[in-house]
């Protein structure tokens, strides 16, 4: 198995390519969690049930993505010292993420289980399913150490070149989980908690089995003088890590004000939603797997000083991410009705009123994706290049375009406009990741 991956030299379109595909199978695997959940909760429990767990997804997107934030921008320092084969602050930086992460992963875990409650009333949340949504918010909050240390673990490898570990750990996961839902759900009639354990006990063999794999690489094996804090790696990749976690801190308060608006239109109209923000997870795994690999390239190869090949990289992102999101869209707007009534009993009250909500949702989305690809590929490449401050600008219009249509464009043209909130936001912040992207792209060429 290929345990770590130069990616300064080679075809940049093999290269990206060979790497994003692991992670957009990784990542399929990681959003089969959610869709697994869904469905056996909407099918096996309910629509209630399921319109609770969708009344959380935005409040724990929120502690996910800093995460997600977090870890990818330490990793993107780690990527940077081995393109430039510094070995020295490489190991020091793997140490003192996992140190970053274990403080970062406590305070989360406080923060979560004790705002978990208030989030929700203030979110107004259905009193039907405000119990159900609480009580899986809260499982959820309890396990973040370890999905914490699942993406950690993954991150680094990714840094390292490694997408396939990521890719079969998620696998076996997703396999588990599987399973696990059944068992807790169905058979011992857990409901949403039993969704919510059989989660994070997959994530935890999937982390346990990327460990595995970075305990066997020689080249980071910590010794006790790496996990001394060293300031100037310190510096880094707090600089790194921290504005990218505000930065999804902004889009996830964005989605919980837009949602808060979502749960004021009653049940079913959550429930519509939520089907369709599963399936959403489906139709950006592959945008954020294509990301992952362009922070990846990007990252090394600015760290090895070789401008070129970053914006050969970049081209070639760019028409793997076009043709990719046009085949995702046109499977969806064909396929996408089956697909949803995967989550919702036709038996239940309202099931057709909340399928055609779900459609009409789905179909916006799928097709404006390009949007959304061309998005995570630019906000990637200013992140591989050390740039921290674009991509949070780029967060800031995500979050004010959900707000205006949650709390003023819907007073104007009415429900049909939050349709258009997801949509809206993904362009907007494009934009602007475009316009910074080919500015550092300049401004480092003739630099």
């Amino acid at each position: 198995m290929e345990k770590v991956k130069d990616m300064t030299k080679g075809s940049s379109t093999k290269l990206i390519l060979n790497f994003a595909l692991p992670l957009i199978l990784a990542n399929l695997g990681q959003q089969l969690y959610m869709v697994i959940d869904a469905m056996i909760v909407g099918r096996g429990v309910g629509v209630k049930a399921l319109a609770a767990v969708g009344a959380t997804d935005w409040t724990y997107w929120l502690v996910l993505w800093v995460i997600q934030a977090l870890t990818q921008g330490f990793s993107t320092c780690i990527a940077q010292y081995f393109g430039e084969k510094n070995l020295k602050d490489l190991k020091c930086s793997i140490a003192i993420s996992v140190e970053l992460c274990i403080g970062f992963g406590i305070l989360l875990i406080i923060l979560g289980v004790s705002m978990a409650s208030p989030m929700l009333k203030l979110l107004d949340t259905p009193q039907n399913i405000y119990q159900g949504a609480c009580s899986y918010l809260i499982t959820m909050f309890s396990g973040t150490m370890i999905v914490m240390a699942f993406n950690m673990a993954a991150s680094i490898l990714r840094a390292l070149g490694n997408g396939r570990t990521p890719m079969i750990a998620m696998a076996i996961a997703a396999i588990l989980n599987i399973l696990l839902d059944l068992l807790l759900v169905i058979v011992c009639n857990l409901g949403i908690i039993g969704a919510a354990v059989a989660t994070l006990i997959a994530q935890l063999v999937a982390f346990l089995y990327c460990f595995i794999a970075l305990s066997k690489i020689s080249m980071i094996r910590l010794k006790r003088k790496d996990w001394k804090w060293k300031p100037v790696v310190v510096k880094k990749l707090c600089n790194m890590g921290l504005p990218l976690g505000l930065q999804h801190v902004m889009i996830a308060v964005g989605g919980m004000i837009l949602q808060s608006t979502i749960n004021e239109q009653g049940f079913l109209f959550v429930a519509g939603f939520t089907a369709t923000n599963k399936v959403y997870g489906l139709l950006e795994s592959s945008a954020v797997a294509l990301g992952y690999a362009v922070t990846t390239y990007t990252a090394q190869n600015y760290g090895a000083g070789l401008k070129k090949r970053i914006c050969q990289g970049i081209k070639s992102s760019v028409i793997i991410g076009i043709l990719m999101s046009i085949c995702i869209s046109a499977f969806m707007i064909i396929f996408g009705k089956h697909i949803l009534s995967l989550f919702i009993s036709a038996s239940d009250y309202g099931a057709e009123d909340a399928l055609k909500i779900a459609y009409h949702l789905l179909f916006i989305m799928s097709s404006l994706l390009s949007s959304l690809y061309l998005l995570h590929i630019f906000r990637n490449l200013l992140q591989g290049m050390g740039n921290a401050i674009a991509p949070m600008v780029s967060g800031l219009v995500e979050f004010f375009m959900r707000v205006l249509i949650a709390t003023i464009f819907i007073k104007i043209a009415g429900q049909p406009i939050l349709f258009f909130a997801e949509t809206s936001a993904w362009i907007g912040a494009a934009l602007v990741s475009i316009i910074a992207a080919i500015w550092k792209l300049k401004t480092y060429q003739t630099s």
